[in-house]
């Protein structure tokens, strides 16, 4: 289980984006970390109690001194991991969605009632994840009840702040015979099951480890096992997760079976609340915006994962201007890499590739769709304060009363591609670099609600 976080003081250079598309950075920064893992203060130099904190600090040995070429970031936040691809990430990825789903995935997700291989698994996804800078993570799992429980221990025994789901899906027109909930009623008591598990384990009133309702997405389940987990939902106060007009066959396949797009068809089932997270959403038109934003139900904009299965860019500016809650995913293993920092420059390329267009032979003015693009500073937005928002929780910044989740992100290290040049690089300019360069090797320590996770 995990230990109570010792109180530590970081003093040096801090990063973070409170705003979308704005950049803070508190040089010469002191900031206290409580005993229960939350900022208890921020000091900037010359503000009062900055000097006496961090001789104090030094007195008591907690502090913590990043070097000259180090900087503290917040810890990244991702909206949708699907757990149990772990072992073929960077597989399979030329085949059609479907084809992806009923070759592959599902046969090897079917292998998650064996929970000698979900523990091998799960555990390694974790700890990678972790080593990434992942100190938020947003899970879907299986329809196996106990591995879905063991991911939701692992990610607690190793101090991960997780949202874990048991994935429902009953349609036998959809789902295959080896892989789905045995009936309607045996998937929601499983979800409901896991939610009572999940809820027992908390301690206190800021949990690490939080359920959630996940119906797969629309064609997995019936009418009824979405309308009886919309049921759960609001009965338990959690949140749900699942998937959203991602590819055209997906987006038809709704319009056909419900006679609308799957915003409006999730909402109709009351399954859109302000505890929502949409997974790729790339064909929403407006009025599901509006609809999205009236719920306030936000968006996993997963930009690795769309470029080689949805056939369609997400609008991510105009869903930003429009007012949407808006975070960042990796889709495992849909996407192929677990990090952030990749996600980040994906979401980066593609809304310049949406803005400026791709096909050589139409005349420039006519290829792309402005106003598109996005920059670093937007997309550092989304890995952390804007994930952040979109779950409802207090991290991704540093401010009094948010949680201590953290990286340490060392520019110095050997074999690393990001080179920093203090004589040229401004700190703006050292953020644009990390965004772009940084690897799992600069991410020398991570810290969740305190604890120190990664040394």
């Amino acid at each position: 289980m995990r230990n109570a976080p010792a109180t530590i003081v970081v003093h040096g250079t801090l990063l973070h984006s409170p705003i979308p598309g704005q950049l803070e950075i508190l040089q010469d920064a002191v900031i206290s970390v409580a005993g229960d893992g939350r900022i208890s203060t921020v000091w900037t130099p010359g503000t009062q109690g900055h000097q006496e904190a961090l001789a104090t600090a030094r007195t008591e040995g907690t502090l913590v001194e990043l070097g000259h070429n180090q900087y503290l970031l917040p810890g990244f936040v991702d909206l949708h991991i699907h757990a149990p691809q772990w072992p073929q990430m960077g597989k399979a990825l030329h085949l059609p969605l479907n084809e992806w789903l009923q070759q592959c995935t599902f046969p090897l997700e079917a292998r998650y009632a064996d929970i000698v291989f979900a523990r091998k698994s799960y555990e390694s996804l974790v700890d990678n994840l972790l080593a990434n800078g992942t100190t938020t993570a947003t899970y879907f799992g299986t329809v196996h009840l106990e591995a879905t429980k063991l991911l939701a221990d692992i990610a607690l025994e190793k101090g991960q702040r997780a949202l874990v789901g048991k994935v429902a899906m009953d349609n036998i027109d959809e789902c295959p015979d080896f892989y789905r909930d045995a009936t309607t009623a045996a998937g929601l008591e499983g979800t409901r099951e896991l939610i009572e598990y999940i809820q027992g384990k908390q301690n206190g009133n800021r949990p690490l480890v939080l359920p959630a309702v996940t119906p797969r997405f629309i064609p997995s389940c019936t009418d009824d096992m979405l309308d009886g987990l919309a049921k759960i939902a609001r009965e338990y106060g959690c949140h749900v997760q699942t998937h959203c007009s991602e590819s055209d066959w997906q987006h038809q396949y709704v319009i056909n079976r419900h006679g609308m797009n799957d915003a409006q068809s999730l909402d109709r089932l009351g399954l859109l609340t302000d505890k929502t997270v949409l997974a790729h959403s790339n064909l929403v038109d407006e009025a599901d915006m509006a609809t999205i934003k009236a719920r306030q139900s936000a968006v996993a904009h997963c930009p690795l994962s769309n470029l080689y299965f949805s056939h369609a860019v997400f609008p991510l500016r105009r869903a930003l201007d429009f007012g949407l809650k808006v975070g960042l995913g990796t889709d495992i293993s849909g996407g192929p890499s677990p990090s952030i920092l990749q996600n980040c420059r994906s979401a980066i390329s593609v809304s310049r590739a949406l803005e400026d267009g791709v096909d050589p032979r139409l005349p420039a003015a006519d290829r792309g769709s402005p106003g598109s693009r996005i920059d670093f500073r937007e997309a550092f937005w989304l890995a952390t304060a804007g994930g952040a928002e979109a779950l409802g929780l207090k991290v991704g910044r540093f401010a009094s009363g948010y949680e201590f989740d953290a990286l340490l992100i060392d520019t110095d290290v050997d074999d690393s591609n990001l080179l920093v040049w203090k004589d040229l690089d401004s700190p703006d300019d050292i953020l644009q670099k990390i965004i772009y360069n940084a690897g799992r090797r600069n991410i020398r320590r991570v810290w969740v609600q305190g604890r120190q996770v990664k040394t």
